[in-house]
């Protein structure tokens, strides 16, 4: 047994007799208090609920079309009981809840608007832009299917992207592809309002000129940002006078990074995530200084040097164990348990649908699968105790799972 030598002169004071006269003391005011418990909610679980709903009822209040994307602007819907939006973090998503067919569907979303926009108690809303990107079940549905007035329940706001003092520099260099530019959107926005305080080289990487979504708005945010925010199109399949051609490389990072320390954001295509991270290795940034937004649908696991490739193209057998119900649905080794479920229709809980925030965690019951190694945000003790993430898992053979849905 240890033996710890306590100062004298600390213990000197320290005596339980002061202690035993509060004991009747607080006796007595037990006895004389009511017998209902007060019906007021403690201050900070009040604020805990603005800032995390477990739901968000909303309305579409405008819906402006970009041409191959559309922005949808999203604002409370009192009817519902929902009279503010909470407050997030620039870059941060939502998960949408949608209804395709009877499938239910849970789609995350970059909130693409200036945080500002859900401080205060009036007035508070969202923009989220979408573009018709694979898989495009989802995106496709929204921009054929949403309008003006529709009801949307949204989940939210969720993430980590967002910029953080304890880790990034002062400088970033945001490095966007395609409909990746709304988080990067959201950062300039609180930038140019003075909410966020770093500096902040958007290498904003598209096809061609006229492939550019929102340009023009995202180059207004970098005029009113007095310097800290700049924007350098890098466009692949076209050669033009004022813009950067070809692909976003270790070259072109270093021309546009400052001198001394930055950190390397960046949202796009999984191709440009391996491209990237390749880039910065070659720049020897420290891995602390480059990350990915990983929410969204993993793509492509069949290709992957590891995947499985005598199963492929194979059907299995998915078992599915919510509270006690079983339900069992085709599944190919080439989608995610997941998307099984949901086309079963199946109500599955998920938010990232990337392995990231773990949401979606069940427990295996029997079978073999696969995970790619860079979707599994698993923990060690999920790996040792058999649980699972079904957005990012694929079987490999008959399984049965356990889920454990969420009300929303």
């Amino acid at each position: 047994m240890a033996k710890y030598n306590y100062d004298k002169k600390v213990l000197k004071g320290l005596t339980p007799f002061p202690f035993l006269g509060e004991v009747a003391t607080r006796t007595k005011a037990i006895e004389a208090a009511p017998a209902d418990l007060p019906k007021s909610i403690y201050n900070p679980n009040i604020l805990a609920k603005r800032l995390h709903p477990a739901v968000q009822h909303c309305v579409i209040a405008k819906v402006v079309d970009h041409g191959g994307a559309k922005s949808f602007t999203l604002v409370p819907n009192a009817a519902k009981g929902t009279t503010e939006m909470a407050y997030f973090r620039a870059s941060q998503y939502v998960s949408v809840a949608l209804d395709i067919d009877g499938a239910p569907v849970n789609k995350p979303y970059t909130i693409r608007s200036n945080p500002k926009d859900a401080l205060g108690t009036e007035n508070t809303s969202y923009t989220l832009t979408i573009k018709l990107t694979e898989p495009s079940y989802a995106s496709k549905h929204i921009l054929t299917t949403w309008k003006e007035g529709d009801e949307v329940d949204i989940s939210g706001p969720l993430g980590d992207f967002y910029y953080q003092d304890l880790r990034d520099a002062k400088s970033v260099i945001a490095i966007a592809g395609g409909s990746g530019i709304t988080p990067f959107y959201s950062m300039a926005a609180a930038i140019a309002d003075g909410i966020e305080d770093f500096d902040m080289t958007i290498l904003y990487g598209s096809r061609t000129a006229d492939a550019i979504l929102l340009k023009d708005e995202i180059e207004d945010l970098a005029a009113r940002s007095n310097g800290r925010v700049k924007v350098v199109h890098v466009l692949s399949h076209e050669e033009r006078e004022g813009y950067e051609h070809g692909f976003i490389t270790a070259e072109l990072i270093k021309k546009y990074a400052p001198e001394g320390d930055y950190s390397v954001l960046m949202c796009g295509p999984k191709a440009m995530y391996v491209f990237g991270e390749g880039e910065c290795k070659k720049l020897g940034l420290p891995k602390r200084r480059y990350r990915m937004e990983m929410s969204g649908d993993y793509m492509g696991a069949v290709n992957n040097a590891d995947f499985p490739k005598d199963k492929a193209g194979k059907e299995f057998s998915l078992t599915v164990d919510i509270r006690g119900s079983k339900q069992t649905v085709p599944c190919r080794a080439d989608e995610t348990l997941l998307w099984a479920m949901e086309k079963a229709g199946i109500k599955a809980p998920s938010h990232c649908r990337s392995g990231e925030c773990g949401w979606c965690h069940s427990r295996l019951v029997s079978g073999e699968f696969y995970c790619p190694k860079d979707a599994d945000g698993r923990r060690l003790a999920d790996k040792k105790f058999g649980w699972i993430h079904p957005c990012c898992t694929y079987p490999m053979s008959d399984m049965e799972i356990q889920v454990y849905p969420t009300e929303q």
